[in-house]
Parts: C-alpha cells; structure tokens; sequence
C-alpha cells in the first residue's frame, strides 16, 4: 500500500524538478486610467515580454477607478491600478486600499524628482506628469474677432466664454478634480469656493472623461475646453484639430499619473512584475507611440514634448488635495453642480 502512495509523489516530484512551476505566467488584472489606446499598448508589450501572463484590462476614468476600487475593498477584481492623478491614489492610501510595494526599479525615478514621484510609504509611484491647459478653438476665435484665448483663471470669467467652456467633472475625472484643487490652491477654499460658482454659470457641459472633453472642443461645437496638455497636443498632432494651447499666468496644476497594487491583489507576484517593469525607460517610452506625450518619470527616456512643462507650475500639493478629495467632490456636487450622466457619458448641470 505504501509503495502505491509513494510512486505517485516521485512521479509528482520528478515532474516539478524538471517543470518548474514559473511565476510568470497565468493572469493578471489591470484598472487602466490613460487613454485606450495606450493601454492596448501597454498589454502588448507586457505580454510580448511575459507571453505566459494573460493581460486583462479595463479603462475607468479616475474617479470611476476609485470608486471601484472603494466599493471592492477586500476582494478586488483588479490586481493593479495603472495611470491617473497621484490624488486618487493618496485618497485609496488613506483608506487602506493598496499594497505597500517597494519595486526595485525605484533607482531609474529622475533624482530630481524623487521624492514628488515616490510615495515615502511605498504604496504608489508616478509614472508620468503632465500640466493642465486651456485649448481653444481657433475656427471659434476667427468667428469671434477680438477674442483672444483665456490666459489666466480670471479669463474664463469673461462674457464671450460664456456657455463655450466644457470640463469635465470632478466626481469623475482626475483632469477636473486637478483644475479644482488647483483653483483652491491658488485662492485659497474661501475665495476658490466663490470662483467655482462663478465659473460653474460659464460652463456649457461637464463630461465623465477629462480627454473626452476635447472633441467637443476639436470639433468646434464649442470654444475652450480645460484639460490636460498632452491631450491637447494629441488632439492636434493626431487629429489635425483646430486649437492653440494656452496657459493659466498665475500658475497651472499638474499631475503625476501613478501606479499601486491593490490590497488583496490575486495575482500578486504578476502585479510586481508590470509594477516593476512600468519604471523602466522601455515601458515608459511607449506612451509616445501610442499617442501619449506626458513626461516620463524616469531617466534615460527623451521628453517628446518639453515645452508642456516649461510653464509656471504651483507648488501642487498632492497630499492635501488627495486627503481631501471626498470632501471637495461632495461640496462641488452638492453645492455647485448636481452630477448625472447620459448614455454618452455627459454630465448635465444641475439647477440650484
């Protein structure tokens, strides 16, 4: 009886030593924030290097990532959380929504920026930055004579941009909820709050995706949309659209895209490994080409469009805005615009 037992775990036995099981290989879950088509290439090239991991991925903008990630604490559906405002990832921090990490591959973060790019706990680390802008439309310009593209928050006050602003929403989308906390940072809550107000009677629709916003702009339905730079370049670069790219002269906010293993990841060792290999210059040059110009968070990889950050930048303050991120979209929702989505993801202004 012993001999027939014993045989089958030799034969097992045998059969790992010369088939090692390999870490590299089954699934691994992704919640996707960039653009679709940056993370289509993201899922290529990962699995062309790990061709026994299966890439599944899904792309929520940052609110919605959260949101989700807040609703599934405990037992996620994703393993990993790539791209996306660093505020949202401070908020999932805070909440004890992510896995302390700390990736070998810390040594390519730019020097220069290290301590903005890595969190100190090891929960998440930038892997891109890009600044907020305003677009206009300048097929819009020339049939307005005399009216020049906003220059400064105030700008966006003035008659002509009224009812010609779309933005997305804060609840929603980190490229809102940066203009926001970057307004607040700027004034101040008290006088940031009143500007909001003001603003918010300028502004003729807020969508759920901050580069979605853009086509309205592009396609000249309406004058100004107030984005992130990058989204701007690729909406002309790749789509011959009609804009001009301006910036706020008090200073504009910025973001640093980050990325964070999720706190009871299933597929933990395959998350280090995208986790890891997202901070070499490899993964990170990939943004380019697929249409994605922000800033690499490492060396060793050329900015494709540097004059996006030679702006005035404020001295963001990442902590603050994500620690209270909740708080200000509550306020914003219920105190300057209701929150409610169609079919094709616009956000209709509420009446208050």
């Amino acid at each position: 009886m012993k001999k027939k037992i014993l045989l089958p775990l030799i034969c097992l036995l045998t059969v790992l030593i010369v088939f090692p099981v390999s870490a590299q290989s089954g699934v691994l879950n992704v919640l996707c924030t960039p653009q679709e088509l940056w993370c289509q290439g993201m899922e290529e090239a990962f699995e062309m290097k790990y061709p026994e991991i299966d890439v599944q991925w899904i792309r929520l903008s940052s609110g919605e990532g959260l949101a989700r990630v807040q609703s599934e604490a405990g037992s996620p559906t994703f393993d990993i959380w790539w791209g996306g405002p660093m505020d949202s990832f401070v908020a999932a921090k805070d909440a004890g929504l992510l896995e302390q990490y700390e990736s070998p591959n810390l040594k390519n973060i730019n020097p220069d920026f290290y301590d903005l790019f890595v969190d100190k706990d090891h929960y998440y680390t930038g892997i891109y930055m890009g600044s907020l802008g305003f677009m206009t439309n300048t097929d819009w310009l020339a049939e307005n004579p005399g009216v020049e593209p906003p220059k400064s928050f105030e700008d966006l006050l003035k008659p002509e941009f009224k009812g010609q602003i779309v933005i997305s929403h804060p609840s929603t989308a980190g490229t809102a909820y940066t203009f926001l906390s970057t307004v607040l940072q700027i004034m101040g809550e008290e006088k940031g709050w009143e500007y909001l107000k003001k603003f918010n009677e300028q502004v003729a629709m807020y969508t759920k995706s901050g580069s979605g916003a853009g086509k309205y702009v592009a396609s000249g339905e309406f004058g100004v949309v107030i984005m992130f730079s990058h989204d701007g370049v690729k909406e002309i670069e790749n789509n011959g659209a009609p804009l001009v790219i301006t910036f706020p002269e008090e200073g504009t906010g910025f973001e640093v895209g980050s990325e964070a293993i999720l706190k009871g990841a299933k597929n933990l060792e395959n998350a280090k490994l995208w986790y890891d290999w997202a901070l070499t210059p490899e993964a990170q040059a990939l943004g380019a080409e697929f249409q994605s110009y922000q800033a690499p968070t490492v060396i060793g990889v050329e900015l494709s469009h540097p004059e996006l950050l030679d702006v005035k930048l404020i001295d963001y303050d990442f902590l603050w805005s994500g620690e209270h991120k909740q708080a200000f979209q509550d306020k914003f929702a219920n105190e300057i615009q209701n929150a409610e989505a169609d079919e094709a993801g616009v956000i209709k202004k509420g009446e208050h």
